[in-house]
């Protein structure tokens, strides 16, 4: 075993040696190729050094610019600050010197400027400027607190006083821009009533800041008078005229409120359900009305003449029912006959009525069902928004009002209708029951004195 470990050591060491024998060159050239990768790396690394180096003495040399420009914009900014602080102080001693010489005149011109900023307030949304829009412009100039107003300006702003004054009591045609509804402006001929309305083609204007006047989205109609004092001379003397004391609020008020059809819509599918109700059954009830009417006329001329009854009425059909007849019936007979006639009759004097009874009760049901459900769509949107703006409540509260105000629009007249219908049916039905009555009792007279001897 150890002799065969020994030859096969011997072996390998024998087959190494001649490898390596049998290789030199190459591993000459592969130190060759090292030596030549080195030189050239070194080539690479000695001008990139080279290049770095440039780059660092260009980047010194934009350093030192930027470093200069800086020195010059830190000397400028020095420069500039030094100018604003003296700026600063001669402000300040101006200011000083305005107030010393001002002296008391200082709360004077305070109260000017206090009075015509209070003043141009008041004027901005004024039919008077309208009509004078340029005053807006001199109570700004006396209004600015970084100027002292000038004795001219003090004049004119005594001027605008009076002008107010003046303009107040008067009832003037001027041009101005007026805005319709869809947007437009033109320019038109307006009325204006001292400061407290304006008119235009028979609608009332409302006064916008600045100046303008634009027309209502839902404009008021001028009354009579006041349509008639666009077309006024002079010499027409005094004229009544309704005007808005508040200056435009109370216009602009009655434009957001909702006219009859928009309140008809708030009271929602309850609403419509009872107009619908209300206008059938007063429908019924002017129809009834009408025919009752008519009977009732020809009963009264048909009171008249009793021997001739007429098909044209219940007292002639009653009156009719036993013309004909004249065998011999028992009284039972006869007066059940001529209660058939009179209930044939009852029917057509006392239609509806319980129909419009119905209406009467149903009504104010159908206005407490819209209300609760107007109630609940208010505490719905309490729930989502909160109860901090009222007007986001407004619709359901709306439409339970609304509701119930329809209920007992349509329950009130129908009830009154339905009592005359009444007491008219009662009274046409009396006359029939006594005028029946009257005639059994001439029948059986008829028949008792036909049977004396």
């Amino acid at each position: 075993m150890n002799r065969i470990s020994a030859l096969f050591v011997v072996l390998l060491l024998g087959s190494f040696g001649v490898a390596h024998a049998q290789q030199p060159a190459g591993i000459d050239d592969l130190l060759k190729s090292i030596r030549e990768s080195s030189a050239q790396n070194a080539k690479i690394n000695q001008e990139r050094e080279a290049r770095f180096l440039r780059n660092k003495a260009d980047q010194q040399a934009q350093l030192a610019q930027a470093e200069a420009e800086l020195r010059v914009a830190e000397g400028k900014a020095a420069a500039v600050r030094s100018r604003y602080e003296g700026a600063q102080k001669a402000i300040t001693d101006y200011k000083a010197q305005l107030t010393a010489s001002s002296g008391d005149l200082g709360q004077v011109y305070a109260a000017v400027r206090e009075a015509a900023a209070q003043f141009r307030a008041a004027a901005a949304d004024s039919y008077v400027t309208a009509q004078f829009p340029e005053r807006l412009k001199v109570l700004d100039q006396l209004a600015d607190p970084n100027r002292l107003p000038s004795n001219q300006q003090l004049e004119d702003f005594w001027f605008l006083l009076m002008q107010e004054i003046s303009e107040n009591g008067k009832v003037v045609r001027f041009p101005a821009e007026v805005t319709a509804i869809d947007g437009l402006t033109t320019k038109q001929t307006v009325t204006r009533i001292g400061a407290f309305g304006a008119i235009h083609d028979g609608k009332y204007l409302v006064a916008q800041p600045g100046g303008s006047l634009v027309t209502p989205q839902r404009s008021e109609q001028a009354s009579g008078p006041a349509h008639a004092l666009e077309e006024a001379k002079p010499e027409d003397g005094w004229l009544p005229v309704a005007i808005d004391p508040t200056r435009g609020n109370l216009l602009r008020l009655a434009a957001l409120r909702p006219d009859v059809i928009e309140r008809i819509h708030q009271g929602g599918a309850v609403g419509y359900v009872i107009i619908v109700l209300g206008l059938v059954g007063v429908g019924l009830a002017l129809y009834q009305l009408w025919y009752l009417a008519i009977v009732g006329g020809r009963m009264s001329r048909q009171l008249g003449n009793l021997e001739a009854p007429q098909p044209d009425n219940p007292l002639g059909r009653v009156l009719a029912c036993l013309k004909d007849d004249d065998r011999a019936h028992d009284p039972e007979v006869l007066e059940t006959r001529v209660s058939e006639a009179v209930l044939r009759e009852l029917p057509r004097i006392e239609r509806f009525q319980s129909f419009l009874s119905m209406v009467v009760a149903a009504g104010p049901l159908l206005g407490l069902v819209g209300t609760v459900t107007g109630m609940i769509i208010t505490f719905q949107v309490i729930t989502e928004v909160g109860a901090g703006d009222p007007k986001v409540m407004a619709g359901g509260i709306s439409q339970a009002m609304i509701a119930t105000v329809l209920g007992l629009l349509i329950a009130i007249p129908i009830l009154f209708i339905n009592s005359v219908l009444g007491a008219r049916s009662r009274v046409l039905v009396q006359v029939l029951d006594e005028q029946a009555a009257g005639l059994l009792a001439r029948r059986l007279e008829a028949r008792a004195a036909g049977a004396a001897p």
